[in-house]
This record gives structure tokens, C-alpha cells and sequence, in this order.
């Protein structure tokens, strides 16, 4: 019987509702398939530093990088948010644990499900057959780069550096053009390269290595158009290419064309150890409520499954069972239609393991 391990962080907030759903889900996907999967709990975020100090333990680090794989919920909450930026959750364990563990890239697909056309803000017709893939660059840009901030004449100077070197910018972009051959074959590099010169390495560098795939076609696009285009055209996108900060924005953008971020999964590769979570946030604002929407989560598994386990009909599988929980009448509230039955998050998860 194969066995994998897997990291189980849920984190704050909601991450202590949605993750028990997705591990129902591989507990019976590994009944039906066969295999094992050891579940290894962990701290991160407010937790960890409620019950140790830090954010992110070294037991933390340990146990994700001893693993085969990171299953993580949520991090963050106003009850950490007076503690200075370094040490704050979003930036001590999110941030360090994707550096510790070598993830230079994070996957976030935002699939209109046909039976969610209708929960999209946008109309029927400019939503219904979106599927798109965000190839997001993970450990560099402005997040990562050096920050200080320092007194002046006459208030205070903040400076955050903005730093890409080729070599970040070639693996990224081959992820996505690898992906776009399995796909419509079809990438979009989107920069600030009218104004930002690490933009103009981005797309210099994009261009010579677009020659490696002359099976895809590549089109290159401003940051502020393409968030506009999202909007307007969203079905024109296969893959999309992009640097951090950007990337953390279009992500969320795309999130609401599929009528909720509680419906998109993440996947965060390039190391040994993958780790997957819902793009969402903790959403402390109904943590504890049952309220939270566990479908991002489970499908994160699935991503699990087929990216670090090679798993690609145990993933299938998973997201058959969600599209069939959808097509019912089913719905957390951040999907609540009229005419539908409003369940909570384990009751959600339930309907997905039945349909296993």
C-alpha cells in the first residue's frame, strides 16, 4: 500500500473548519485506492505564535520539509495585527515557510463551473466556459526584497525594493509554457514593463524563451489591462504568467469571476515538498460558524494529489465530486442562490464524500 505524508497546518481562523473537510476527503479516497496517508498536525500562524512565540516553529519548518507534502488552511487575524509587519502571521509562516521550503511558484486555476454561472457577479455570458491557470512567481519581486524605512525632515521615508533576476523569471515562465502545451497553448506574460525595469527583464526574458515553445503562443500584457480584461473578457486567457505582487492580485480578480474565493485551490511547487491551500484568507469574521466554504480546500487536496504524488485519477476524481455536489441544490452561504439549501462547511464536506 503506497504511503505519502502529508503536513496538516489549519492555521487560524476558518483553516480549523475546511482542512477536516479535505482530510474526510483523502481518508476516503485512500480507502477506495488504496493508499495511506499519514496525517502529521502542525502550528503556523497565530496559533504557533499564541502557543510558542513564533509564527513559524522550527518544529514547523521541520515537520513540512519532512514530509511529502504541506496541506495548509489559513493564516492571519485582527488579534495579531498590532504586532510589527516582520512578525505578523502573513509574514512570518506564509512567507517564510514558502521560502524555507523553495517554492518559487504557486498554481491558482479559476474554473466557472456551469452550475455556478449564476453566483458570479458578472453576467451568464461573459463567465459561462472561463478556465484559466495563474502561474504566479512565489519567492521573489517586492515582497521578498529589501525593505527600511527611516526618518526624515519631514515625516518618514518607506522603501521596498523590487528585485527579479533572470534566472527567477526562467523557471516561472517555463512552468507556464509547459502547462500551455498541455492546455489551449496559449500564455499570457503579464508585466509593468512601460514603466518598471524589472518588468523589462521580465519581458525580455519571456520573449527568448517563448522560442523554446513554438507550439504556444505568447502575448504580453500590461498588469492594469489585464485586470481590466479579466473583467471585460476573461474567456480570451489560458495561462497566465506573472511576477508576485501582481500575481496576488489577479489571483483574487479571478477568483470572483467563479462566484466566490471559496472556490479557488492553490498549489505552491518548485521545492521537494508541494504545498497546497485555498487562496481565501483565515475570514475571521465567520471562523467558527461553520459557515466557511470547504470546496477551495478540497480541491487543493486534489492538487496535492496530482503535483507532489503523481496521482492524476485520485485528483480527477475528487473534482467529479465536487462538479456533482454543485450541479445539486447545495450551497455554503458565499454561494447561496435562491431556490438552494444552505449547508454548513462539514456538511459540505459530507456531500463530497458521499458523491466518493
Amino acid at each position: 500500500m503506497p504511503k505519502y505524508s502529508i503536513a496538516v497546518i489549519p492555521g487560524d481562523g476558518i483553516g480549523v473548519e475546511i482542512v477536516p473537510e479535505a482530510l474526510k476527503v483523502l481518508e476516503k479516497i485512500g480507502a477506495r485506492f488504496n493508499h495511506q496517508f499519514e496525517f502529521r498536525p502542525g502550528l503556523v500562524g497565530g496559533a504557533a505564535i499564541d502557543a510558542t512565540g513564533k509564527a513559524l516553529p522550527d518544529e514547523t519548518l521541520a515537520l513540512c520539509q519532512g514530509s511529502d507534502a504541506v496541506l495548509l488552511g489559513a493564516v492571519g487575524g485582527p488579534k495579531w495585527d498590532t504586532l510589527p509587519a516582520p512578525e505578523r502571521p502573513e509574514v512570518a509562516s506564509l512567507l517564510a515557510l514558502r521560502k524555507g521550503l523553495g517554492l518559487y511558484a504557486n498554481i491558482r486555476p479559476a474554473v466557472v463551473y456551469p452550475a455556478l454561472v449564476q453566483a458570479s457577479t458578472l453576467k451568464p455570458e461573459v463567465v459561462s466556459g472561463v478556465d484559466l491557470v495563474v502561474f504566479r512567481e512565489l519567492t521573489g519581486g517586492i515582497y521578498f526584497g529589501e525593505k527600511k524605512r527611516e526618518k526624515t525632515a519631514d515625516g518618514e521615508l518607506a522603501q521596498d525594493n523590487l528585485v527579479y533576476t533572470t534566472r527567477e523569471i526562467e523557471r516561472i515562465a517555463r512552468l507556464a509554457f509547459e502547462a500551455a502545451r498541455k492546455r489551449r497553448k496559449k500564455v499570457t506574460s503579464v508585466d509593468k514593463a512601460n514603466v518598471l525595469e524589472s518588468s523589462r527583464l521580465w519581458r525580455e526574458t519571456v520573449t527568448r524563451l517563448s522560442a523554446e515553445y513554438p507550439d504556444v503562443t505568447l502575448e504580453h500584457m500590461y498588469v492594469d489591462n489585464c485586470a481590466m480584461q479579466l473583467i471585460r473578457w476573461p474567456k480570451q486567457f489560458d495561462v497566465v504568467v506573472t511576477e508576485n505582487m501582481f500575481g496576488d492580485i489577479l489571483t483574487d480578480e479571478a477568483a470572483m469571476l467563479t462566484g466566490s474565493i471559496g472556490m479557488l485551490p492553490s498549489a505552491s511547487i518548485g521545492g521537494r515538498v508541494g504545498m497546497y491551500e485555498p487562496s481565501h484568507g483565515s475570514a475571521p469574521d465567520i471562523a467558527g460558524q461553520q459557515k466557511a466554504n470547504p470546496l477551495a480546500t478540497i480541491l487543493s487536496a486534489a492538487m496535492m494529489l496530482r503535483y507532489s504524488f503523481g496521482l492524476e485519477e485520485e485528483a480527477q476524481v475528487i473534482e467529479k465530486a465536487v462538479v456533482e455536489v454543485l450541479n445539486g441544490d447545495s450551497r455554503t452561504g458565499d454561494l447561496m442562490e435562491p431556490g438552494k439549501k444552505l449547508v454548513t462547511t462539514a456538511e459540505m464536506g459530507e456531500l463530497v464524500v458521499a458523491r466518493l
